[in-house]
């Protein structure tokens, strides 16, 4: 390896506050995506009764409300869960992209972890196969990246100090 620090977050959420924001549009999918967030975050120390769930009506409010979450000084990590599947209208670039990129606005602006956990699938099959399938479930992994990303923002310098 080369003569370098390296900095990496733990998987280690005992402490943290972290909030789920989702979406109910498609709850079919979102419902096995925050069981498995809230499933994810126990098994990292975090009982599922310290992570409050906030469910906004679809996928495209969710940035709002991860805003202004994250920007309350409550929380540590916000984890964004929901689904956009395509269909056979152009609702589906209405509401994708501005969803990213409000996911990722909120974190920016506010210095807050902001993880993207929304599914944007082609088929009902491909959402289902990432909420639980085949593909594993990618609430899991949103909340396993929030816990990093906390982890490795307060190792990092620059922030506030922690007491």
């Amino acid at each position: 390896m080369g003569d370098y620090e390296e900095f990496e977050g733990a998987l280690d959420a005992r402490g943290m506050r972290l909030a789920v924001v989702a979406g109910r549009f498609n709850a079919h999918v979102t419902r096995p995506l925050v069981d498995g967030a809230q499933r994810a975050l126990e098994e990292l120390g975090l009982a599922p009764s310290a992570v409050p769930v906030h469910w906004v009506p679809g996928a495209f409010e969710i940035p709002l409300v991860a805003k202004r979450l994250a920007g309350s000084g409550a929380y540590d990590a916000i984890v964004c869960l929901g689904a956009v599947i395509r269909g056979d209208t152009s609702h589906f670039e209405y509401v994708a992209g501005p969803c990213a990129e409000g996911i990722a606005r909120a974190g920016l602006d506010t210095g807050v972890p902001v993880v993207f956990g929304v599914l944007t699938t082609d088929d009902v099959q491909q959402a289902m196969d990432r909420a639980g399938g085949r593909h594993g479930n990618k609430g899991e992994e949103a909340a396993r990246t929030a816990v990093e990303m906390v982890t490795l923002m307060r190792i990092l310098p620059g922030g506030p100090p922690r007491c």
